[in-house]
């Protein structure tokens, strides 16, 4: 039976009272909150499926964590971080010769603008300009991070080998989006037409659709930079090995028809391995999705989810951690946050436990393990900005 209280779990793959599924085992911890959004959310005009993924929790009248498939388009359940997503860099530097003192001595003034050449980087990435572009190459705010990462255990050696890995060498995952830019396209079309659905075949559709592909390619190119900051900083090299979106709508053909995905917060499982994060303090998972993800509407849980709401963690663990207890994780792994509130707000204990949202996923036979990570390093701001005396200046596109 569905439980929606806060202290219960639930039964899973499950089919809710609204024709909702919910992929989530017994143990999985799952606000009532997040239920009822899931249930609201499958029941507008148009909506053929929808599916909440084992880290679904609350969020802004609609919830995170969840995929819908829909005959119309809505702006609203992507949301305002439109391309906001994951990227892995497989990078030059061997995990034993990293010192982290240095290194975060190093990782100054990322929050400023990029000081290089933007003209010829938006050129490089076929990106218009746009009235957000002093923020390309910054992490923001909330959940954004930019982490150092080091291979705990290989599961699958022939995919993890197929993907060009290095055990022996640190990684990097990027996570960020399209900052002011999505916000300013959900903001227009709201403002214009409400939380209505668009026909897809409408003027206002068509323009959503071309801003909102635009703020895709916008946040595909600004973790780039964030990497290229980065790496430059740290003074290595590196090469991508992937690079998805969280946050989208596209169209699909559908058992012979023709619709619209939405992922709220959810990974895609078309287009190969996807890293699903921990919290800054857990593991992260290398994951191979299965080739039939239809159940999950070909998507994969994209984190381990919010436990706590924002700005609940700090009166939750301020009496028994003080800030600088928060800089150093249970797996030895360093922080590097200056604002105090955000580093209570993503504390581990804030998060859901990331073995249990990936099980579940595992046990519904939507993927399979390649490999754990495990944080070394987790940017996330500084404050007040400042550039590091003797740190070299950015070069373009070493990411």
């Amino acid at each position: 039976m569905m439980k929606t209280d806060m202290t219960e779990s639930t039964q899973g793959p499950a089919r809710l009272s609204s024709g909702a599924t919910l992929i989530a085992c017994a143990d999985s911890w799952i606000e009532g909150e997040a239920l009822r959004q899931l249930e609201q959310t499958a029941e507008l005009p148009g909506m053929r499926a929808a599916v909440g993924l084992p880290d679904l929790h609350p969020g802004k009248g609609y919830p995170i964590g969840a995929a819908f498939l829909a005959a119309r388009i809505y702006p609203a359940l992507v949301g305002n971080d439109i391309g906001c997503g994951m990227a892995l860099w497989q990078t030059d530097l061997l995990i034993r010769k990293l010192k982290p003192e240095p290194a975060m001595a190093r990782l100054q003034g990322l929050e400023g603008p990029w000081e290089g050449d933007l003209e010829a980087w938006r050129a490089e990435h076929s990106l218009a300009p746009t009235d957000f572009d002093t923020a390309l190459g910054t992490i923001g705010g909330g959940n954004h991070f930019a982490e150092i990462q080091a291979v705990e255990e290989i599961l699958d050696p022939d995919t993890f080998a197929g993907l060009a890995l290095d055990a022996e060498r640190l990684l990097l995952l990027v996570h960020s989006g399209s900052r002011g830019l999505g916000e300013s396209i959900l903001r227009t079309v709201i403002d214009q037409h409400g939380h209505a659905e668009l026909d897809p075949t409408s003027a206002a559709a068509q323009a959503y659709l071309s801003r909102h592909d635009q703020a895709l390619d916008w946040a595909e190119a600004n973790r780039r930079l964030i990497a290229t900051r980065l790496l430059d900083a740290l003074g290595t090299d590196a090469e991508r090995r992937l690079d998805v979106w969280h946050n989208l709508v596209q169209a699909v053909d559908w058992k012979g028809e023709r619709l619209w995905l939405h992922r709220k917060g959810a990974a895609p499982a078309d287009r190969g391995p996807v890293v699903i994060p921990g919290s800054r303090g857990t593991l992260s998972y290398l994951v191979q999705p299965s080739r039939d993800c239809d159940l999950s509407l070909r998507s994969l849980a994209h984190g381990a989810g919010r436990k706590w709401k924002r700005g609940e963690a700090r009166a939750r663990l301020s009496a028994r951690q003080r800030p600088d207890d928060l800089l150093t994780t249970a797996l030895g792994g360093r922080v590097i946050c200056e604002d105090k509130e955000l580093l209570y707000d993503e504390a581990p204990e804030a998060y859901k436990g990331i073995d249990r949202v990936v099980a579940d996923l595992v046990e519904a036979g939507l993927c399979s393990v390649i490999a754990t990570l495990r944080p070394v390093l987790t940017y996330k701001v500084r404050r007040p900005a400042h550039r590091q005396p003797g740190a070299r200046k950015p070069k373009r596109g070493r990411a």
